[in-house]
C-alpha cells in the first residue's frame, strides 16, 4: 500500500520564558511546549443546488494534520463509513478573522451520501483529553457497523512487542521538542513503523492516524498493530475496531471497559507495554510467544 510520511516536521509547538529550580536556586530560561488550539470541523451534506453546512464538532488539539483529524473523527463517529464518501476536505473560507483560518475545517460529502440529521443536530465539544462522550455502551458501537476483525492473524513475535514503544519514541519529533504530546502509531507485524502522528489528546492522535489511513485508502487496517503511548480506554478500543485494526498495545493500562469491548470486538489488547514486559487482556492466540 502507498505510503504516507511517518510524520511531518514538528511545526506545532511553542515557546515560553520558565524558571527552572534546581535545589534552592532558580535561573529563567526558555522552554518549548506543545501548541494547543481549539479545531472547529464543519460538515457540507446534500444534493447539489442544496447543500447545507454547519459545525459537527469542536475539538482542543495540536495544529497539524487537522484534514487526517477530521477525516478519522468523521469515520469514527459513524457520520461516513469510506473514502467514497469524503468529496473533499480543507479550511473552511468563510472564517471571518484571518487568525482563525487554519483553526476551522469543512468536511464536503458526495452528494449521494445520506445524512442522520439526528446525529447531526447533536453538536460535539471534544476535549483533547476525554474523548467523545456518548458511547455509553458497546452495544451502541457494534450498531456503527464496525468491521469484523479478522481470525486468521495477523500473528506477532512476542520479542516484536518489546521493540515497539523504543521506535514509537525514536519517531516522536514533536515529544522530544516538548515532552507533552500523546502518540498513536500503526507497526507491521514485524516491528516495522508504517505511521506515526502526535497530538495533545490521546483520541487525536489516534484519529489522525486512522484518518491518514482513511485517506490513502488503507481500510481496513487488518494487519497492523496500533501502539498508543498512554492508557487504553473504551474510546480508544471504539476507534481502533472501527479502522478494523486487530491489535492495540497500550504503554499504560486498559480500563475494565475497553477489556470487556476488545473481547466482544475479537481485538488482541496488551498494556503496561514498557521495560520489556507486558499484559495480554484479550486474544492471546494472535501474539507468539
Amino acid at each position: 500500500m502507498p505510503t504516507p510520511p511517518v510524520f511531518l516536521p514538528p511545526t506545532s509547538y511553542d515557546y515560553c520564558t520558565v524558571q527552572r529550580v534546581a535545589g534552592t536556586q532558580a535561573t529563567e530560561a526558555s522552554d518549548v511546549v506543545a501548541a494547543e488550539e481549539p479545531l472547529e470541523i464543519r460538515l457540507g451534506y446534500g444534493p447539489a443546488g442544496q447543500r447545507e453546512h454547519r459545525t459537527l464538532a469542536i475539538t482542543m488539539r495540536t495544529p497539524g494534520h487537522d484534514m487526517e483529524l477530521a477525516a478519522g473523527f468523521l469515520l469514527t463517529e459513524g457520520i461516513i463509513h469510506s473514502r467514497a464518501a469524503l468529496a473533499g476536505i480543507r479550511y473552511c473560507p468563510d472564517v471571518t478573522k484571518d487568525e482563525e483560518r487554519e483553526n476551522v475545517v469543512r468536511a464536503e460529502l458526495a452528494e449521494t451520501v445520506a445524512v442522520a440529521l439526528p446525529r447531526l443536530e447533536r453538536h460535539f465539544y471534544t476535549s483533547s483529553s476525554c474523548g467523545v462522550c456518548g458511547k455509553t455502551s458497546i452495544d451502541a458501537v457494534h450498531a456503527a457497523s464496525c468491521p469484523v476483525l479478522p481470525t486468521d492473524g495477523p500473528y506477532v513475535e512476542a520479542a516484536i512487542i518489546h521493540e515497539l514503544p523504543e521506535r514509537q519514541r525514536a519517531a516522536q519529533a514533536l515529544f522530544e521538542q516538548t515532552g507533552g504530546l500523546h502518540a498513536a502509531a500503526l507497526f507491521s507485524p514485524t516491528g516495522e513503523l508504517l505511521l506515526l502522528r502526535e497530538d495533545v489528546g490521546r483520541h487525536n492522535a489516534l484519529d489522525k492516524v486512522i484518518g491518514a489511513a482513511l485517506l490513502h485508502e488503507w481500510l481496513p487496517l487488518h494487519n497492523v498493530v496500533l501502539l498508543v503511548s498512554g492508557r487504553a480506554s473504551f474510546e480508544l478500543v471504539q476507534k481502533a475496531a472501527v479502522a478494523g485494526i486487530p491489535v492495540l498495545a497500550a504503554v499504560g493500562a486498559p480500563s475494565s471497559l475497553a477489556v470487556r469491548a476488545a473481547h466482544d470486538f475479537g481485538m488482541t489488547l496488551l498494556g503496561f507495554v514498557r521495560q520489556q514486559r507486558y499484559n495480554i487482556y484479550c486474544g492471546a492466540w494472535r501474539i507468539r510467544v
